[in-house]
């Protein structure tokens, strides 16, 4: 068949014959200079036929002397692929979708797969829809990334791509496995967007031996062959203990060296005097944290407010980092930088350096530390009624454990707990009742997603990985630092201060619509989603509720989940969606969250603290801030989790050939992502290993269904797999569909019935 070239705008018949002028053709603005990237597309855009160089030169009045430079520029703008080169070498905008284009990754879909648009659209209407079918060798690309792509069109009237391949070129930083051998070595890259080895020279190797983690710059080379890196730092062996936490931090660019005034400003900081400050020493105020937890920034108290029946007054006391981290200083611009602290299996990158983070911002027990309080008083329901910030100084009584706290509440006290049971954690678990009592009837999003805890001993080897506990000590907990940062942005509302809010949007239409649909397809009674009501949180905790007991619980968990928005920071307020609040800011944690100091600092300035005036209080740059440490908190999750499946990429790597119970918590035209009930780990089921059959996605239903067989795997579906690959290198698990009559009867019979209702 004969290829059609839809991607350019047909000539129109009346097109002026060559050396004519083309009344149609739109007059851009006299420039006489070199135009802008913009106005060279507008230009080309509202052009009814394809333009040479010479016309955009002529158009645009551009001097001989910038001519070369225009040349430059529609080399640029072609190789972006914002424009298409047809006949003689003449630009035309896209209006259509060729066969083979440029796209840029824009989001992540329903399914979890990459939803892209076209890259220089200049159509009538919104670009097409286009979703990236992926591949086991298909780069895992992320949102702003671009690449070239094959399309078919759908019968939806969006689009389907294949990534050809990336068009940035290779990275400038690469970190990789070193493998010797007599030229030099190869460097194996850690991540799995990269598909290609590089080449080191022996003089670009810096020493590495064979199987050591480096970090390496991509540099010129030739041709054909690997492409050529050097290596910038030797990062340690990968067969260390810690290797896969190092991995991460390379790859992502955490900063893990403190600049050396940054940290002198620390070492040098000493405990602070009462002075002025509110002495809370004598209130028993207690830590909860976990087992690992080093830095204790948050402790709490509580006891009966007799000025209102079954009500409470709540103090939350935070550590004072303001006082030793000033707007400006070394130290502040560090912790601007890393914007968090970042948490790994066998260690942490904190925002401050340690004689701060694990010292004198650190509430320990018997020990006065300077401090942020708030006062809170609820009433019986849990509403709060009214609240005071004081600066004051405290002293923790007690360093407790989320584990012993619950133990404690639970009739099983220890020595350590026994004494605070009655006068401490009855009335903080009192008042968290209170709290727990507004919280359901504003109707918050309570997501039941179980993390994973990875165990390793002294030696730096995985001892386990298993779901996380969560208690109500947790809630307790939750629920008093949610209750101190909606009085810390009501504070600054009232005091007419900017403040950075934690802000989290409603869910998008298109992914309220994809999850209705899918609901309709479970036929689960009261499992719905009413069209044309103002969604709210409560909403997605009814569908919640009533699949709880389901098969399906996990499953609608986590598309609930993805048809969330993201929560980011933004000193412009559109409240919190799924907290159901219309204010909240971030308070409680400045010793690991830059968010949460910037709040500090405002509350400090606004009550004239520390001769703080609130004209001092940065207005500017407040948006580029909150979207730098939105950023900093996206860079921190991946890191974690890139640690965290290689570590469980090492852990299992010894099971090669086990069986594991696992449900489908993906399904893509690549095949089925499954998560392992043992562990929490995820990996993908290549289609091509899903037996004889040619299977055919249906994404509206979220499954696979065999054409010869009626076979089908659908999200949520429990299965037996089996480990085929673990490459902890990149933390990718591959497995197999177990072989087992297990399998075979669930899915013969779904498939069958998919059959029966057919006909």
């Amino acid at each position: 068949m004969a290829r059609k070239n839809i991607y350019r705008p047909e000539r129109p018949r009346s097109a002026p014959s060559k050396g004519q002028p083309n009344r149609n053709q739109p007059k851009p603005p006299r420039l006489g200079r070199l135009p802008t990237r913009e106005e060279v597309l507008d230009y080309i855009a509202s052009s009814p036929v394809p333009l040479a160089r010479r016309d955009l030169s002529r158009a645009f009045k551009v001097p001989p002397s910038q001519r070369v430079a225009l040349k430059g520029l529609l080399r640029d703008i072609e190789r972006s692929g914002s424009v298409e080169r047809g006949p003689k070498s003449k630009l035309a905008a896209i209006t259509n979708l060729p066969e083979i284009g440029v796209v840029e990754i824009v989001d992540v879909d329903f399914d979890g797969d990459m939803v892209a648009r076209p890259v220089g659209w200049r159509g009538e209407g919104d670009a097409p829809r286009i979703v990236v079918v992926p591949e086991p060798k298909t780069p895992a690309l992320g949102r702003g990334e671009r690449a070239i792509a094959r399309f078919a069109k759908r019968d939806d009237g969006g689009y389907e791509a294949w990534i050809v391949r990336a068009i940035e070129g290779a990275p400038d930083r690469i970190v990789g496995i070193f493998h010797a051998d007599r030229d030099g070595g190869r460097l194996e890259p850690t991540d799995r967007k990269i598909r290609s080895e590089f080449r080191i020279p022996t003089l670009d190797s810096a020493g590495a031996t064979d199987g050591e983690i480096v970090l390496s710059e991509a540099m010129p080379g030739p041709r054909l062959g690997l492409p050529q890196a050097k290596v910038l730092e030797r990062i340690g062996h990968r067969d260390e203990p810690r290797a896969f936490s190092l991995i991460a931090i390379a790859t992502h660019g955490i900063p893990t060296a403190f600049p050396t005034a940054a940290a002198q400003i620390a070492d040098e900081a000493r405990p602070v005097p009462l002075g002025s400050r509110t002495d809370l020493r004598p209130i028993p105020l207690v830590t909860i944290d976990g087992t690992d937890a080093r830095d204790f920034d948050d402790a709490v108290w509580a006891e009966p407010d007799p000025d209102h029946d079954g009500g409470w007054h709540l103090l939350v006391a935070i550590a004072d980092v303001a006082w030793y981290v000033r707007a400006g200083d070394a130290l502040d611009r560090a912790a601007r930088d890393r914007g968090n602290s970042v948490y790994f299996p066998d260690r942490v990158v904190p925002m401050l350096p340690e004689a701060l983070s694990n010292e004198l911002c650190s509430l320990k027990p018997e020990v006065d530390r300077a401090c942020l309080a708030v006062h809170l008083w609820i009433d019986g329901d849990g509403n709060l009624v009214r609240h005071r910030f004081v600066r004051g100084l405290m002293r923790s009584a007690a360093r407790l454990t989320y584990d012993e706290v619950q133990a404690a509440i639970d009739g099983r006290p220890g020595d350590k707990t026994r004494p605070l049971v009655e006068p401490v954690l009855q009335p903080l678990y009192g008042a968290y009742r209170a709290l727990d009592k507004a919280r359901r009837k504003r109707g918050t999003l309570d997501l039941d997603l179980p993390e994973r805890k990875v165990t390793i001993n002294d030696a730096g080897r995985i001892e386990k990985i298993e779901p996380r506990p969560r208690y109500d000590s947790h809630k307790l907990i939750e629920e008093f630092m949610i209750a101190a940062n909606v009085a810390a942005a009501e504070t600054l509302q009232r005091l007419h201060l900017p403040c950075m809010y934690r802000v989290h949007d409603a869910p998008d239409p298109a992914k309220l619509a994809a999850l209705r649909d899918f609901l309709i397809e479970l036929r689960i009674p009261g499992l719905t989603l009413a069209k044309g009501q103002v969604i709210r949180p409560r909403h997605f905790n009814q569908i919640l509720d009533r699949a709880k007991d389901t098969p399906q619980a996990t499953m609608i968990n986590t598309l609930v989940l993805r048809s969330q928005a993201q929560a980011v920071y933004s000193p412009d307020n559109i409240g919190h969606f799924g907290l159901a609040l219309r204010s909240y800011a971030h308070f409680t944690s400045p010793i690991r969250r830059y968010a949460d100091l910037l709040v500090h600092r405002a509350l400090i300035a606004g009550h004239r603290w520390d001769n703080a005036d609130p004209a001092d209080w940065p207005h500017d740059e407040s948006v580029a801030m909150g979207e730098h440490i939105s950023m900093t908190e996206r860079r921190a999750a991946a890191a974690e989790r890139g640690a965290l499946d290689r570590y469980t990429a090492a852990f299992l790597g010894e099971r090669i050939g086990a069986t594991f119970g696992a449900r489908v918590n993906g399904v893509t035209r690549a095949g089925l992502f499954v998560t392992l009930d043992e562990t929490g780990a995820d990996g993908l089921v290549p289609i091509s290993m899903l037996g004889g059959d040619f299977y055919v996605f249906d994404e509206k239903r979220h499954r696979l269904i065999g054409r010869r067989t009626n076979k089908t795997f659908t999200l949520g579906d429990a299965m037996r797999v089996t480990l085929a690959e673990a490459d902890a290198v990149t933390g990718s698990l591959a497995f197999t569909p177990a072989a087992g009559k297990e399998n075979q009867r669930n899915q013969t019979t779904r498939g069958n019935s998919a059959s029966r209702r057919r006909h």
